[in-house]
C-alpha cells in the first residue's frame, strides 16, 4: 500500500516523572531501533525553554545518533535559521556530511522553536522577530557558504521545512527539497504543495520538485489502545488551543483523566481525522491515502507517545504491516 520510504521525526518528548536527560539517552536509542527497523531518515527538531519538549540542539543530537548508528540518514528538521550564522550552520553540518559520507541532511526552518519572546530574542541577540527577507537571505547564504566556503565532499543534503505557501514558494524558487509540517498545520498542506509545484525551478541541489510530508503517526494493536497512547499530546494540544505553551507532557493515565471541553473535543478530531492514528491496517491506509494525496515521495512520522518502548512499537507496527501489503 505504501511506496514511498517511511522516516521519523524526533521531537525528543520530556515525560511527567522524568529528567530532561533521561529524555537524551532515549534519542540513542531510537536512533538505533528505527535502524533496525529499516527507516530512511531520523531528523531533529530545535525547541527551547518548554517543558514538555528538550532544548536539544539538532546538529548535537545528529552527531551523536551518527556516531552511534551505520546506515540511517540524519540531521535537522528542523534546525532554525534566525538563530544561527548561516556561515556556523555551513560549517558544522557540512563537517558532519563528510565525517558521516551521504548520510546527513541540513533541514532549514524558520521558527521561533519557542512561545516565550525574551528567550526567542535571547537567541537572536536582541533581535526581533525576523522578516521575510532577512530569512530568505540567511537561507541563501547558508547555501552559498556549503558550496563555496565548506566545500566538502559530499555536501549534505539541505531540505526547506514550510507550514505556509510563502514557505513553500521559496523552497521552489531556490530548487530545494520540501518537508511540509502536516502534521503542524494539515489544511496548508494542499496549497503549499500547489504553490512549491508552481514555483520550482531546477537548481544543483534538486533537479524536481521533491516533497516531504510530515504527519503524526500513532499505532498500537487496537484502536483503543492507540487513543490511549495519543491521549498525553492530546492535553498539550488543547492547552496550546487555550493559549497555553507550559504544558508538560502527562502519563497516558493522567491524560486519560484529563476533561476537555466540547470544542477541544471537536477540534482535536478534526486534526486527529487528517493524521494516521489507529491499529496497523488503519495508520497504513492513512499513510497510503496521504501519499496518494499529496504526491509525496516520503514520509516522515512523527509518533509523540508518553514511553519509549511503546514509540518503538508504533513505528515497528507500521513498518511490518506496510511491507507485508506492499509484498508481491
Amino acid at each position: 500500500m505504501i511506496d514511498v520510504p517511511l522516516s521519523a521525526l524526533e521531537v525528543a518528548m520530556v515525560q511527567t516523572g522524568t529528567r530532561p536527560v533521561e529524555t537524551l539517552r532515549d534519542t540513542t536509542a531510537f536512533a538505533q531501533g528505527l535502524e533496525q527497523l529499516g527507516y530512511h531518515r531520523i531528523w531533529y527538531a530545535e525547541h527551547h525553554h518548554s517543558p514538555a519538549i528538550g532544548a536539544f540542539p539538532p546538529v548535537v543530537l545528529t552527531a551523536h545518533a551518527a556516531a552511534s548508528t551505520s546506515a540511517i540518514r540524519l540531521g535537522s528538521g528542523g534546525v532554525l535559521a534566525p538563530h544561527h550564522a548561516p556561515l556556523t550552520l555551513a560549517e558544522q553540518f557540512g563537517t558532519l556530511a563528510a565525517l558521516h559520507h551521504g548520510r546527513i541532511d541540513l533541514g532549514i526552518g524558520r521558527g521561533p522553536g519557542t512561545f516565550d519572546e525574551a528567550i526567542a530574542r535571547a537567541l537572536r541577540r536582541g533581535a526581533g522577530p525576523t522578516t521575510d527577507a532577512e530569512y530568505h537571505d540567511d537561507v541563501a547564504a547558508i547555501l552559498s557558504f556549503l558550496v563555496d566556503e565548506v566545500a566538502l565532499d559530499p555536501l549534505p543534503e539541505p531540505w526547506l521545512l514550510a507550514s505556509s505557501t510563502a514557505g513553500a514558494a521559496l523552497a521552489g524558487r531556490l530548487g530545494l527539497p520540501i518537508a511540509l509540517a502536516h502534521h503542524i498545520r494539515p489544511d496548508n498542506t494542499r496549497a503549499a504543495l500547489d504553490r512549491y509545484r508552481a514555483a520550482f525551478a531546477p537548481s544543483r541541489w534538486c533537479e524536481q520538485p521533491r516533497v516531504l510530508v510530515c504527519v503524526e503517526a500513532v499505532c498500537a494493536e487496537t484502536e483503543e489502545e492507540a487513543a490511549w497512547r495519543v491521549g498525553p499530546m492530546d492535553v498539550v494540544k488543547s492547552g496550546l488551543l487555550k493559549g497555553l505553551s507550559e504544558i508538560p507532557f502527562p502519563t497516558p493515565a493522567d491524560a486519560a483523566a484529563h476533561s476537555f471541553t466540547e470544542a477541544e473535543r471537536q477540534a482535536l478530531a478534526g486534526f486527529r481525522a487528517q493524521q494516521a492514528v489507529g491499529t496497523p491496517e488503519t495508520v497504513v491506509r492513512r499513510l497510503a491515502q496521504l501519499a496518494d494525496e499529496t504526491g509525496a515521495d516520503e514520509l516522515m512520522l512523527t509518533t509523540p507517545v508518553y514511553d519509549l518502548r511503546d514509540r518503538l512499537r508504533s513505528y515497528e507496527l507500521i513498518r511490518k504491516y506496510a511491507e507485508a501489503t506492499t509484498a508481491p
